[in-house]
C-alpha cells in the first residue's frame, strides 16, 4: 500500500485516471450546452433528445458486468486505455454524423469508451490505497469528473461560437487518445488477485455475483441511491440546460453561466463529501449514514424545483448538484463490505443498475416533455418539465420508504440475521 514516501507514485495512479474520468463527465454533459444547435440542425424532439443523450448511459450500462470481469482479472490500467480508444472513435463518429441514427450510434461509441474511466479508477485505488483513505480519494476523482462537467459548460459555449460542435468532438476525440496512452504509459502495473478466481468462467462469475447478493447492505441500499444517482445523472448531463432556458427564460450564454455555477457546486459536493465521509470513519460513523442524509437533502430540494420556484434558481440547482453527490459514496461504502478481488463486479454491478435508470430517465423526461405541445417560440411546455420531474421524484421517494421498510424485510441468506 502507498505511503507518505510514495507521492510521485501516487500522482502517477491518481492523475491519469482523473483525466480519464474528466473526459468522461466532459462528454457525458456535453449536450446540455449543444442541444439547441442538435434541435435546429438535425431536427430532434425532446424525446429524441433525450434518447440521442440517453445512449451514453444505455451502451455505458450494457457493459458494466463484462466490465467488472475486465477489471478484476485484467485490471484497470489496460482496461480503461484500450476503452478510451473506442471513445475517441466515437468522438470522431460524432463530428462527421449527418443523421439522428449515426449520431445515436457514435454517442453508444463514447459512452462505451468511457463506461470504465470510474470503475477502473475506484478497483486501481482500492488496489494500492488503504480502506479507510477510499473515500477522500474517490472523491477526488469524482471532482476531477465534476471539473469535466465545468468544462462542458461555459467553455464549451465559448468553444462552439468560434468554431462549431463539430470541431469541438474532433478536439475531444484527440485528448481521448491523449488519456489512453497516459493511463497506458504511466499508471504501474499491479498483479490482479486471483486466488479465489483463476479461471474466467460463467460458473465463477454467477459464483462471485452470488457472493454478493448475500450481502444484504447491497439490497437495502441499492435501490435509493439506483434511483436518486440515476435521476441526477439524467437531470444534470441534459435537463438543466433546456430548464433553465425554457421555464427560467435564459438566454443561451446565461444557460452555460448557471451551468458553470452549477457545475462548479458538483465539484466541491464531490469533494466535501469525500472529505466527510473519511472524517466520519475516523470517529466511527457508516459511510452508509452520510449517503442516507445526503440523499434526503436532495430529494427536499427537487421538491423545492417542482413548485415552479424561480427566485435564485441557479443557487437552488446548485444545491440540487452539491447533495446529488451523496449517493456517490456508496461505492467507497460497499467496498468495505466485499474482499478486494469482488470490488470490480460490485461497483460495476450497482453502475449497471444506475446508468440503466439514468438512460430510462433521461428519455422518459424527453417523452413526457413531448406530450405536451411546444410553445409558440419553439421551446418545450413547462407544464412537460414540472410533470416529468414530479413523476421522478415519486420514484424517489418509493426508493426512500423502500430503504426504510427493508430494514424489517431482508434477511442475511449467509446467517439468517436481520439486516
Amino acid at each position: 500500500m502507498i505511503t507518505g514516501n510514495s507521492l510521485l507514485l501516487a500522482f502517477r495512479i491518481f492523475v491519469p485516471f482523473a483525466l480519464g474520468y474528466y473526459l468522461s463527465y466532459l462528454f457525458r454533459n456535453i449536450n446540455s450546452i449543444i442541444a439547441p444547435d442538435l434541435v435546429a440542425e438535425i431536427g430532434l424532439t425532446a424525446a429524441g433528445l433525450g434518447f440521442l443523450t440517453g445512449a451514453y448511459f444505455l451502451s455505458f450500462a450494457l457493459f458494466q458486468l463484462p466490465l467488472g470481469v475486465f477489471l478484476d482479472r485484467v485490471g484497470p490500467r489496460k482496461t480503461e486505455a484500450c476503452l478510451l480508444l473506442i471513445a475517441s472513435i466515437g468522438s470522431l463518429f460524432f463530428a462527421f454524423s449527418e443523421t439522428v441514427t449515426e449520431l445515436i450510434l457514435a454517442r453508444a461509441l463514447i459512452g462505451l469508451g468511457v463506461s470504465a474511466c470510474l470503475m477502473a479508477s475506484f478497483k486501481a485505488f482500492a488496489l494500492w490505497f488503504p480502506k479507510e483513505k477510499l473515500p477522500f480519494i474517490n472523491g477526488l476523482v469524482l471532482m476531477a469528473g465534476g471539473l469535466g462537467a465545468m468544462s462542458a459548460t461555459a467553455p464549451v459555449e465559448f468553444a462552439v461560437q468560434i468554431t462549431d460542435w463539430r470541431s469541438v468532438f474532433l478536439g475531444l476525440a484527440a485528448l481521448s487518445v491523449v488519456g489512453a496512452v497516459a493511463i497506458f504509459l504511466i499508471v504501474p502495473e499491479r498483479a490482479v488477485d486471483l486466488k479465489k478466481s483463476d479461471v474466467l468462467s460463467i460458473k465463477s462469475v454467477v459464483r462471485d455475483i452470488n457472493l454478493i447478493l448475500r450481502e444484504p447492505i447491497f439490497f437495502r441500499y441499492v435501490p435509493i441511491c439506483v434511483l436518486t444517482q440515476g435521476s441526477f445523472l439524467a437531470l444534470q448531463t441534459l435537463w438543466i440546460g433546456p430548464w433553465l432556458r425554457d421555464v427560467s427564460g435564459m438566454n443561451r450564454s446565461s444557460v452555460a453561466e448557471g451551468l458553470l455555477i452549477v457545475g462548479a457546486a458538483m465539484t466541491a459536493g464531490y469533494l466535501v463529501t469525500g472529505l466527510l465521509a473519511s472524517n466520519l470513519n475516523k470517529r466511527g460513523y457508516k459511510t452508509e449514514t452520510l449517503v442516507l442524509w445526503g440523499i434526503i437533502i436532495f430529494i427536499l430540494i427537487e421538491m423545492v424545483l417542482i413548485t415552479g420556484e424561480q427566485n435564485n434558481i441557479v443557487l437552488l440547482w446548485s444545491i440540487f448538484a452539491f447533495f446529488g453527490t451523496s449517493g456517490s459514496v456508496i461505492y467507497a461504502a460497499l467496498s468495505q463490505h466485499f474482499d478486494v478481488y469482488l470490488l470490480g463486479r460490485v461497483s460495476t454491478m450497482l453502475n449497471l443498475l444506475i446508468f440503466l435508470c439514468a438512460f430510462l430517465m433521461q428519455w422518459l423526461v424527453g417523452v413526457i416533455i413531448n406530450l405536451f405541445p411546444n410553445t409558440d417560440e419553439g421551446a418545450f411546455a413547462i407544464t412537460g418539465y414540472f410533470t416529468a420531474f414530479a413523476v421522478i421524484l415519486i420514484l424517489q421517494l418509493l426508493g426512500l420508504i423502500w430503504f426504510w421498510v427493508s430494514r424489517y424485510v431482508l434477511i442475511d441468506w449467509s446467517t439468517n440475521n436481520k439486516c
